[in-house]
């Protein structure tokens, strides 16, 4: 991981967690993958909505070359919390490379990718684990509501999820911060690979490989909350011709769709993974030698309520 950057002198071992709290709680289903570069602002809400999660879990902590100190507060935050966690480094830039290094230590039967500017309600591995209980199922996706968002908010998008699910099954229908997986169907579907997929839409791209282990499963009960924050990186996303043509394609395309034409037209545009980080407070441009300072940002700052 650290060996092919050759950066391997200032980090440590890549066999090796960097810091690591000891569990002494029985064994857990869930292993949470937790990547993040520069989220320091974001972090405690999102730790702090994990910490109260109704189901045991263990959290993979994974710092993607942050320059803010978001790895040093994530600690900080875990130990107050009192979250048990491990945490990894990984230099090389873009979200799939942190996800294939924390997949490597998950050894429980599910795995949630979450991310560090999410809050989680405290029952979100419990409704997940209802979904992933039928037989055939593979992985399962929650829908985003925003903060303060009344009842009829939640029945509306819980049921647009529902019968978009029921039309389009073997589609992706929520973003990489709701999904979660039967680690051995996810194992079994390849995991995390850069060398497959390095461009943005990952969370697409790795529900198609899935769906082909059993079912992608949607519930009323199961969703998370994305921040509030502006987006300013519009440039990332598929075209609506490319949405649309995705959505149209027979299963039995859905490889060309994706490695013969998709995968192309994000490379000649040139958003590949890394170009996730870019945001006009992070001046995180595809240029991975300039990682500048995250500015402006408090310790206690926390756009989240704690409790759900």
């Amino acid at each position: 991981m650290l060996l092919d950057t050759g950066a391997f002198h200032a980090w440590d071992s890549p066999w090796r967690p960097t810091e690591t709290e000891s569990d002494p709680r029985p064994e857990c289903a869930w292993t949470i993958l937790l990547p993040f570069f520069n989220e320091r602002l974001f972090l405690a809400g999102t730790l702090a909505s994990l910490a109260v999660q109704d189901q045991p879990l263990r959290l993979i902590l994974i710092d993607n070359a942050s320059t803010d100190g978001s790895g040093e507060f994530a600690m900080a935050e875990c130990r107050r919390l009192g979250l048990h966690f491990t945490l990894i480094r990984e230099p090389r830039p873009g979200k799939v490379h942190a996800l294939a290094a924390g997949l490597d230590l998950v050894r429980t039967a599910f795995v949630a990718t979450c991310d560090a500017d999410t809050w989680y309600p405290d029952d979100y591995l419990s409704q997940a684990g209802k979904l992933l209980e039928a037989d055939d199922s593979a992985a399962a996706g929650a829908y985003f509501i925003r903060k303060g968002a009344p009842r009829r908010q939640h029945v509306a998008k819980a049921w647009h999820i529902m019968i978009v699910a029921s039309l389009l099954p073997r589609q992706c229908h929520s973003g990489g911060a709701g999904q979660v997986f039967r680690t051995a169907s996810l194992r079994r579907s390849g995991g995390f690979d850069a060398s497959r997929w390095n461009y943005v839409l990952e969370d697409h791209e790795i529900m198609h490989r899935v769906v082909k282990a059993g079912s992608l499963e949607y519930g009323p009960g199961f969703w998370c909350m994305p921040s509030h924050r502006e987006r300013d990186r519009d440039s990332i996303r598929w075209t609506l011709a490319e949405r649309l043509l995705y959505h149209v394609a027979p299963a039995q395309w859905r490889d060309r769709f994706f490695y013969e034409f998709l995968g192309p037209r994000l490379k000649a545009r040139r958003l590949t993974s890394e170009r996730m980080r870019e945001r006009q407070f992070q001046n995180a441009g595809p240029d991975r030698r300039t990682e500048a300072q995250n500015s402006g940002i408090s310790d206690d700052a926390t756009p989240y309520p704690l409790r759900g």
